[in-house]
């Protein structure tokens, strides 16, 4: 049985008519989103979660067994975070933007709180330090607060961008509070350190205050105020000897610091168009460490070959574009800049890890959405990846054009 929606009035010359429009009971009565745009994010969430599965296993398979585990350790924790994650999704779907709008500011203060406690001297014995930073909090479950912070700084921004899109032509009153905010969330993820996180976090928000009206010429001046304190932090310790390798000496010998950029060229070489095939490839023996995360793509493009990683970036590049057009048809400003921001969320990191794999930037440490193993940045995905669908499903019906400043 055909529900009615609401009666529209058409209006053509002098004439008035009040039609019923009939609408086919679909994807808006179940919660998960509006259209056709809605199904496609979660189907291609789901092809990309289960083609994690199966390569993480492949990757981590090995490095399980030296460590007297199960062959389907890591995968089996994966598993478990793709479920919690799945149930994140569904719940952020059904929550209603409006109070993510109202709760911006609760949800940046805990997120801020969390980094705060991850660097604290006294804390150690639940944010210890692994690799050389502290970057985990471990209370019964592990949390990486700067995963909670990239979705926290996206809401945020989106929720006071609408509110200061007035004053965005002047400096001061425009980008200031942006500013103190941001600043105190990228000292803190520094302080870990972790500045591939705090680049990713600071190009978020300025995407967001871009679209909603700020100015580039600010930023450019920001930019150049900042780099005297950003180059210094970029090129410090082992970051100048990466910087060098990659700009300098790319072909030539290969030193600690730039021994995983190598070994992934060779994962991806060796991996020609078709692959080597599952569970052939040869780098997770020890030879690429972080094989199942940092550079995962890698042991696609080793297994899988050119085309498996090219129809992993099709649908990187489908989910990009498919976010997008949820932004451009969103109910309000909110919305439309929650979206931009969340599609850049996920569109930056893929590209971030993938551009490492190929050697294009240094190692940064950045998970592969929805692929590498790591359960608190896979929650957090999908946490957005429901904001998302929370979007699309409050689309005006037959809304197709572009909102305009102030929406709704």
């Amino acid at each position: 049985m055909n529900t009615l929606a609401p009666r529209r009035q058409l209006r053509r010359g002098a004439w008035a008519f009040d039609v019923a429009v009939r609408v086919p009971r679909s994807l808006p009565e179940t919660g998960l989103g509006r259209g056709w745009e809605a199904t496609m994010i979660i189907g291609l969430t789901i092809m990309l979660l289960l083609f994690g599965l199966v390569t993480l296993h492949s990757a981590s398979s090995v490095m399980a067994q030296q460590g007297n585990l199960p062959h389907y350790y890591y995968v089996a924790r994966q598993g478990v975070g793709v479920l919690v994650g799945l149930g994140a999704m569904f719940v952020c779907a059904r929550i209603p933007t409006e109070w993510w709008r109202r709760t911006a500011h609760y949800f940046l203060l805990a997120a801020v709180l969390l980094l705060v406690v991850v660097i604290l001297p006294f804390t150690e014995s639940i944010a210890p330090t692994i690799n050389g930073a502290r970057r985990w909090l471990r209370a019964g479950v592990t949390i990486q607060p700067s995963d909670v912070a990239k979705v926290a700084i996206v809401v945020w921004t989106a929720a006071v961008a609408v509110r200061k899109r007035e004053h965005f032509k002047r400096l001061g009153r425009g980008l200031a509070p942006f500013l103190v905010a941001w600043s105190v969330v990228l000292v803190l993820i520094l302080l870990e350190p972790d500045l591939s996180t705090a680049i990713l976090v600071a190009a978020l928000g300025v995407i967001i205050v871009f679209v909603a009206g700020a100015r580039i010429s600010h930023f450019v001046f920001l930019g150049l105020l900042a780099a005297p304190f950003i180059v210094p932090a970029a090129t410090a310790g082992y970051r100048r000897s990466r910087w060098e390798t990659l700009l300098l000496n790319p072909g030539g010998l290969v030193d600690e610091s730039a021994y995983q950029s190598y070994q992934s060229l060779v994962a991806i070489g060796s991996g020609g168009v078709t692959g080597v095939g599952f569970g052939e490839g040869q780098q997770k023996f020890g030879f690429l460490p972080e094989a199942h995360n940092d550079f995962i793509f890698a042991m696609i493009g080793e297994e899988w070959g050119l085309v498996g990683t090219l129809a992993v970036i099709i649908c990187y590049l489908a989910l990009v574009v498919i976010g997008f057009r949820v932004a451009r048809r969103a109910r309000d400003l909110f919305g439309e800049l929650l979206a931009v921001g969340i599609t850049s969320l996920i569109g930056l990191q893929a590209f971030l890890h993938i551009g490492v794999a190929l050697g294009v930037f240094p190692a940064t440490g950045l998970s592969l959405p929805f692929i590498s193993f790591g359960r608190s940045n896979l929650v957090a995905m999908m946490a957005a990846v429901g904001i998302l669908l929370a979007v699309a499903r409050e689309t005006p019906e037959g809304r197709s054009g572009h909102v305009a400043p102030g929406g709704g």
